[in-house]
């Protein structure tokens, strides 16, 4: 098959190097390389993935090429992240991106990590036409470093109806998991014990903040005195009650983000509604959205697997959308390592 619109789309924000071809808004590969190292020092070490991203980059970007049957030639302009992200590992991506598309003189598109989350649920799969949310629509994402409740109109416009004000709903989940000396990343942990524990054990504080925004940090904190005050009474208190902690903790979280969202829906009378980012992989979490959902009419938008996690095919999507409208980046600037929408 012939495409007229071939993007090369690269994400290193942190600790995946994913490279990905979208022909034509289809994906046709979406490769990524994890970098397991972190799960020794209990968190991402910005130095070591920086690194290991010049160490996978070349290869990411090859694989990806050939899985999808083509070849560098082919490419009409290339996506990558400029933020936001860890400036280390930004610049390896940024600058391999620039550099190849300098020499091959093509178009470069810079792409907004989140609006990339967002703009997953657009990729077309090969043979298959996929149904997507239409403007307007609510977006909840939540990840290890956001968490906000947007209000898309259009590809390219984000409205932030309100976000959080401290901790993020995924760094809540991993900081929680290390208190019981799970391993990293704990948030997938968390999920697994769960789904095998009473929520109601424990009751964990939700915080009031106004609007739409949100603070997790309460959470967290209420759950470290929890954990800190049970081994007093018994060194065994965390093994003994694995999951009902964690089921504990994951109510507390996810009430919270409905709580929100509802409130949003009901505010705006948006009932088309979708989630993204690396946290919407939450089975507690989208099992709850699909209870909402029909219960309140609403239509609901929970990405694939493979589209929850940082990849380099949402970055290929928004670019892509991005190159229809000729909307190209001009000289290289640095990343921005806190780029907002």
């Amino acid at each position: 098959m012939a495409y007229r619109n071939v993007i090369l789309g690269i994400e290193s924000s942190c600790d995946d190097t994913s490279a990905s071809i979208i022909a034509d808004g289809v994906k046709l590969s979406n490769i990524t390389a994890n970098q397991e190292v972190h799960e020794l020092y209990g968190g991402v070490v910005p130095e070591l993935a920086s690194r290991a991203h010049q160490k996978n980059i070349i290869p990411v970007v090859s694989v990806a090429l050939k899985q999808a049957g083509m070849s560098i030639s082919d490419v009409n302009a290339i996506g990558y992240t400029k933020g936001p992200g860890l400036m280390g590992s930004l610049l390896v991506g940024s600058s391999f991106a620039n550099g190849l598309g300098i020499g091959l003189d093509i178009p470069l598109i810079e792409v907004n990590h989140m609006q990339g989350h967002v703009l997953a649920h657009f990729i077309q799969e090969l043979n298959e036409t996929k149904d997507v949310p239409k403007f307007p629509f609510l977006c909840l994402t939540v990840s290890g470093g956001h968490t906000q409740i947007l209000k898309i109109n259009s590809y390219f416009d984000f409205e932030v109806l309100g976000e959080t004000q401290d901790d993020a709903a995924g760094e809540a989940f991993d900081k929680s998991a290390k208190i019981m000396g799970l391993p990293y990343p704990g948030g997938p942990h968390i999920d697994r014990l769960a789904a095998e524990g009473n929520a109601n054990r424990f009751d964990l504080p939700m915080s009031k903040m106004p609007g739409f925004q949100f603070s997790f940090s309460g959470i967290k904190t209420a759950f470290l005195y929890l954990i800190r005050d049970g081994i007093k009474e018994n060194e065994n208190f965390i093994e003994e009650n694995k999951a009902d902690l964690a089921a504990s903790l994951q109510k507390a979280i996810i009430d919270t983000l409905m709580a929100k969202l509802k409130r949003a829906v009901k505010e705006t009378g948006i009932k088309e509604v979708a989630i993204a980012g690396g946290v919407s992989a939450n089975k507690g979490l989208r099992s709850r959205l699909e209870e909402l959902s029909i219960k309140n009419s609403w239509k609901l938008f929970i990405p694939p697997f493979e589209y929850c996690t940082d990849n380099a095919a949402m970055i290929g999507i928004t670019a892509y959308y991005q190159f229809l409208s000729g909307n190209f980046s001009g000289e290289y600037t640095p990343p921005t390592a806190r780029l907002k929408l």
